[in-house]
């Protein structure tokens, strides 16, 4: 796939011309979704990001100890690094989401719940509050094992999500947003669903471009040109791409 994305170029990504598809493999790849549904809005799912909520929905569903019990993980709640999260990653990725959807073609928006996107993309990192805390803030890289553990937070938060009134769909937006493709002897599939890829892209965006312990923010050339060599490499869709960078261009998405 080629884009012009001027990765080598001095000149700022976000003020070049518009990107430019040629001959792009990817771009024949259509989305479908299947029947949707209404799910409540971010101003009640707010509420059960308190310790009294996550403990009766931890208590309801066995499978979240048995997931923890299994990887040897105790059941303690991350309560603060959850509030800090809810009140800056979530949010963020919520509205990076909503500006990417705003960007792009009616053909592939068409079925996409907006409700449920917004509450996809305002809980997805949900079962972080179980994932311990010294490899949640760990100032470095994560081992393969710690990893492996990190890694749980996406079915944690669908587990955890099972006794809401969150639905389904928005359940498996949040267990699947780390999988948007999957790599094939013939190239790569991306998961044939708008919404999840619409999260996976705007939260990878956020978390580029906001403070992490074991990172600084970079700012968002920096972001788009790392997001424009995953494109490349078949790991986002160009379509998305280009939706995100319209947003960051249109001044609709804080440039950093």
């Amino acid at each position: 796939m080629w884009f012009d994305y001027g990765i080598n170029n001095t000149k700022s990504i976000v003020n070049r011309n518009p990107v430019t598809i040629h001959n792009n493999p990817y771009s024949k790849i259509s989305f479908k979704q299947g029947p949707v549904q209404d799910t409540f809005q971010n101003n009640s799912v707010e509420r059960i990001f308190n310790e009294t909520e996550i403990r009766k929905l931890i208590a309801q569903n066995p499978e979240i100890t048995n997931i923890l019990s299994e990887n040897k993980i105790p059941v303690r709640l991350n309560i603060k690094e959850l509030q800090e999260m809810k009140d800056n990653h979530c949010k963020d990725t919520q509205n990076i989401a909503v500006a990417i959807y705003k960007h792009l073609p009616k053909v592939l928006i068409q079925d996409i719940n907006l409700a449920d996107l917004k509450d996809g993309a305002f809980l997805h990192d949900f079962g972080k509050v179980l994932i311990p805390g010294e490899i949640l803030n760990k100032n470095g890289k994560l081992t393969d094992a710690e990893h492996k553990i990190m890694d749980l937070h996406t079915e944690l938060g669908y587990q955890l999500l099972k006794n809401t009134t969150v639905n389904e769909n928005v359940r498996e937006l949040v267990r699947l947003h780390h999988g948007n493709y999957e790599k094939t002897p013939n190239g790569t599939n991306f998961i044939q669903n708008v919404s999840l890829q619409i999260i996976n892209l705007a939260d990878k965006y956020s978390a580029l471009t906001e403070k992490r312990c074991y990172k600084n923010a970079f700012s968002s050339d920096k972001a788009l040109s790392i997001i424009a060599q995953d494109v490349q490499e078949g790991k986002v869709h160009p379509m998305l791409y280009k939706a995100l960078l319209d947003a960051v261009r249109n001044n609709e998405l804080p440039r950093k």
